[in-house]
This record gives C-alpha cells, structure tokens and sequence, in this order.
C-alpha cells in the first residue's frame, strides 16, 4: 500500500478561556480537539461529521497549522509537520490548501477574480507555463466559470460561483492534499450538487486527496471513502463509508443517520427517529467518562466513569463505546 498523504497522531488543539476585561484572566481549557488519529491516501477522501460544536473544522484548521497544535503529531508525506515555523511551512502550502465554507467571506471583495486567483502563484513565486493570465483563465474554465469575467469583482457572482473561484484559487497550484470545510453548506441545494460533482471530476484528474468536514451526512455519504464520526473533540467511530452507513454501531453515529432526508416516503415512516435529549456539553467541562452519556439512551454506571477507547471492531471499523449497537448483518 501507498505511504498515506496525511497522518495525524493523537491530534490535540486545546484553547485557552479568558474572562475578558482589564484582568483577563484565565476560566479554563477548551478541549476543541482531544486525541483524533486519522490516515488519507493518495485519491482518497475522508469525511469528517459531526454536530457544530464537535471539533471538526478545528481539525481541518490544525491540520494546515492555521491552529498550532497542543499535543500530538501532523505527519505529511512521511514528514513530521507538527513543529515548523510559519516560515517553514511556505513551501508547503502549494501542496496543502482549502476550500472554505462561506465563499464570499473568504474572497477579497477589493480584489478581481484574476487577482485572486492569480496570488497563489505570486505568493509561492511560481510562474506556470504559458504565463499566469493563461493559467488564470484556464482554470476558470475548468471550473465552469467564463473566463472573460476576469475582471469582475466577488459581489458579482452568485454563491455557487464564488465558490468555484474559491475551488479554482485551491487547485491553482497541483496541491496533494484539499481541506474542504462545509464548501457547499452555505449554498442552495441545487448548486450542491454541481459542486461536489466538481470536486469529484478535480479528484480523479489529479487525484487529489480530501479532508471533506461536513453535517451533512447526505453528501458526506455521495463523496467520501471512509468517514469519521466525532462528538465534543473525541473520535466517536471510524469505518468505511459503506460499513458505516449499513451498520452504524455507536448510538451517536445511529442517532446522525436517522436524521438523514429518505428519498422515499414510506420507508422514512418505517425508519426508527432517534431524537437526542439535551445539548451538546460545554467542551471546557466534558463529561468524565464517555462524553456522550449524557445524552445516550444507552448509557451504564461504567460510561460515567471509564473513557471508551477507540478499538478495532472489524477491519477497517473502529468504535469507541462500551455498549455499542449490533453488527447489521450483510445481505
């Protein structure tokens, strides 16, 4: 097998809390991140979920040192990232870039298409064959935006298009590895669609590896190949995508499933609706034990003590629970 693009190892991101004010004084730790290990191979996309609130775009920001990690390990291409400088990392960035979720706060609205587009060869001090302005409008089509709009201005394009700038600005410089927070969250869902399917053609061109975080489990389930499941900046389960939609074994990954829309009517009456009581807990003071017992319905006097660990099940699936749900058997 290929050397994976990415591994993380017992990722931490810790933030402080502060009172504010003249005294500023400290209130505690927020636990954003709190131990997340995860591999993406050359072409692959892993899909991270979650409630908001759960660490998964902290993930996504640490992994490209937008956050400097507390704890553990950022290894890509077999390198050990974790602790270079912003200078260090320069070089980097052509290989390791991002797709943001609100598009247009994320594009300069003083800026041209061109010139924004164009800035990632300027910054990296790259000069593409044939000329950037070349490379520019290459890029624009190859996204599906005209290339005579070079010259116009973020506001006016409509959401789906600022994206697919913002897809372009990514892909400018061949990177190996696309941390994609929510990039189609804050579009109508007719727009979704043709977004992801161009992520998924801008995939297999230059196979491209995916760190796609998402809540919506619909199109996590269109465009990954394994998915993980988080909750309160811990790894709830980890599996195939496939395994994991057939047989989600923790109760907090079958809780997210049964929420997702059913195309038919009549087998969304029949499916069972698991309805969580109660909000997601402070990450500042999670729960000791499990940090989801106090809001699963399966919940025992040793989940309010004891920490699951995240263990092997089958190949490929990994659980962190003490009572999880049965295997579904395969058909």
């Amino acid at each position: 097998m290929s050397q994976p693009v990415l591994k993380l190892e017992g990722l931490k991101k810790h933030f402080e809390s502060t009172s504010g004010g003249i005294f500023n004084k400290k209130k505690g730790v927020v636990k954003a991140v709190d131990g997340v290990d995860l591999e993406i191979f050359p072409g692959e996309t892993v899909g991270l979920v979650g409630e908001s609130g759960s660490g998964k775009t902290t993930v996504g920001r640490t992994v490209l040192k937008l956050y400097e990690p507390t704890e553990g390990k950022i290894i890509f291409e077999g390198n050990d990232i974790t602790g270079l400088t912003r200078k260090q990392m320069k070089p980097l960035r052509s290989q390791m870039q991002m797709i943001f979720q609100d598009p247009f706060a994320s594009l300069n609205p003083r800026q041209t298409v061109g010139a924004l587009i164009g800035a990632t060869f300027e910054i990296q001090k790259i000069t593409p064959p044939g000329g950037v302005e070349a490379e520019i409008a290459r890029l624009m089509e190859r996204v599906g935006l005209n290339p005579e709009h070079v010259n116009r201005y973020p506001h006016e394009f409509s959401g789906g298009q600022r994206q697919r700038i913002g897809v372009a600005r990514a892909i400018a410089l061949k990177p190996k590895l696309i941390v994609a927070d929510e990039p189609v969250s804050a579009l109508d869902v007719s727009i979704q669609a043709q977004v992801v399917n161009l992520l998924d053609d801008l995939q297999q061109e230059f196979n491209l590896s995916y760190l796609f975080v998402a809540h919506d489990l619909s199109v996590v389930q269109h465009i990954s190949d394994k998915v993980i499941v988080m909750y309160l900046g811990k790894v709830m389960e980890q599996a195939n995508k496939i395994d994991l939609f057939r047989s989600p074994r923790h109760p907090y990954t079958k809780a997210l499933l049964s929420a997702v829309p059913v195309p038919d009517p009549i087998k969304g009456r029949a499916r069972e609706r698991i309805i969580l009581e109660g909000d997601l807990p402070s990450p500042m003071n999670p729960p000791a034990g499990c940090v989801f017992n106090t809001r699963c319905w399966k919940v025992q006097d040793k989940c309010r003590i004891e920490v699951p660990e995240l263990l092997q099940i089958a190949p490929g699936q990994s659980l962190a629970c003490h009572f999880p749900e049965p295997a579904v058997p395969a058909i």
